[in-house]
């Protein structure tokens, strides 16, 4: 039905259709004019030319001659000279035509073109701010191992572009933060603001592509360049092997004393670490024959494989390793904590954070319990803590809790939501200011990175 109507509707005739119209009509002129003088020309060129030798013309008709053979020549020049003028003055108003409603910069002032509506820019930042965060957390990631191979000074254009595009993505996640709060709330400002964080994550990307060829000649595998950083990268995978092989036995440590709560943030870390080793031999030797038969493009690319697989299972392990200290310092300080809490609380009716309290106390001699859960209930009982043991106590929950995260972004990039992402980066905006809303931050970010992206 649709398709009936559209065909049963007269259509208008486009610019483009206009203007094929109008050459056409032009070259039709042109070519009935050559068709009207050339029969004429072909007469007078065709007749038999008298002979003057045996009757000499009268002076007055060899005069009409020339004077109609002088007209008959200028005939085609003036009808071409006509079709010519024709034709500019065709351009000329289309030239005009255009200039009038042109959309180009060089079309004088123009208003600016309307921003996408809301959903779409949402849409677009949320796309943008995880891909550029990936971005900038695997050139960290190659940035280190590139420093291990070319030293500090080598790699300082590089490391300052990082820096850089990490200032912009950071203003990007801000940006993004009031946003998600509600400000501004007029609409037409919060499109700008979303088209504000279009272009600080586009700028973020476009500081490391200025850098990456530069980047890319520096990592460039020469022959004599690939056996140095292989043995770095070897080396590290020796490292890490021994090193998963103790975290391991470390989880299996804290969860006897402290409960497998305590170690929930981590499990599953070391098969994990198992899987990207298993998968980093491969690679490895992989760029250790594509080496040797002379294919370096090949080899460059299964190194750089095998790196990445080494630094993702290095964070798997490392969070194992951070995860043992904070619950080792935690478990130090939640005495004292506790007894400060319970002096900061003396004098007020306060209830609800007496029982909390108190069924800390309870954890204590209780069995095994989570260090960092108790001083997180410590905290929150307080309220604002003063300066000393319980703003020591907020700080260590907080930074526990940062860490966290962001090893689980850093880990499962690539499946989490830019939400997520968000409440990171303003949990370590506020880590040194405000532990506990940075601990509030850092659980929401947690929480969202388990769930699948839109």
């Amino acid at each position: 039905m649709t398709s009936s109507l559209i065909r049963g509707r007269p259509r208008r005739a486009s610019p483009s259709h206009i203007s094929v119209r109008v050459v056409h009509t032009l070259v039709g002129g042109l070519a009935g004019v050559v068709w009207l003088v050339l029969p004429g020309m072909t007469i007078n060129a065709a007749a038999p030319v008298p002979d003057t030798r045996a009757h000499p013309p009268a002076a007055s008709a060899s005069g009409a001659a020339r004077d109609e053979t002088s007209a008959t020549d200028l005939v085609l020049p003036l009808a071409v000279v006509g079709a010519v003028g024709i034709l500019a003055g065709y351009g000329y108003v289309r030239r005009t035509r255009r200039s009038r409603t042109r959309t180009t910069p060089a079309g004088g002032d123009l208003a600016p073109a309307a921003l996408p509506d809301t959903s779409e820019l949402d849409g677009r930042t949320s796309a943008l701010l995880a891909e550029a965060d990936d971005r900038v957390r695997a050139a960290r990631e190659e940035l280190g191992f590139a420093g291990e191979r070319a030293g500090a000074e080598a790699i300082a254009p590089f490391a300052r572009a990082l820096e850089s595009a990490e200032a912009e993505l950071s203003a990007a996640f801000r940006m993004r933060q009031r946003y998600d709060d509600g400000v501004p709330d007029d609409d037409t400002a919060r499109r700008h603001t979303l088209a504000g964080i279009v272009g600080r994550c586009t700028e973020a990307v476009r500081r490391l592509d200025a850098e990456r060829e530069a980047f890319d000649r520096l990592r460039a595998l020469e022959s004599d360049g690939l056996g140095p950083a292989l043995e770095i990268a070897e080396a590290r995978f020796r490292d890490l092997t021994g090193r998963t092989a103790a975290a391991e036995a470390t989880v299996a440590d804290l969860a006897g004393r402290h409960g497998r709560t305590a170690t929930a943030s981590v499990t599953g870390h070391v098969e994990q670490a198992k899987d990207r080793l298993v998968s980093a031999t491969t690679r490895l030797n992989q760029a250790r024959q594509s080496s040797d038969l002379g294919e370096a493009e090949q080899a460059a690319q299964h190194l750089r494989t095998a790196e990445e697989d080494i630094a993702l299972a290095a964070s798997l392990v490392t969070g194992i390793d951070r995860l043992e200290a904070a619950l080792t310092a935690a478990a130090s300080l939640v005495p004292a904590a506790l007894t400060g809490a319970e002096a900061a609380l003396a004098g007020r009716r306060d209830p609800a954070a007496d029982r909390m309290l108190a069924a800390v106390r309870e954890d204590l001699t209780g069995g095994p319990y989570d260090p960092l859960d108790a001083l997180r209930r410590i905290v929150r009982a307080v309220g604002a803590p003063p300066d000393g043991v319980l703003s020591t106590a907020a700080w260590l929950v907080a930074r526990a809790s940062v860490t966290t995260a962001d090893d689980f972004v850093t880990t499962h990039r690539g499946l989490v939501g830019a939400e997520a992402r968000t409440r990171l980066a303003e949990a370590r905006r506020l880590l040194l200011t405000e532990p506990p809303a940075a601990d509030t931050m850092a659980t929401q970010a947690l929480q969202l990175a388990h769930q699948a992206p839109p």
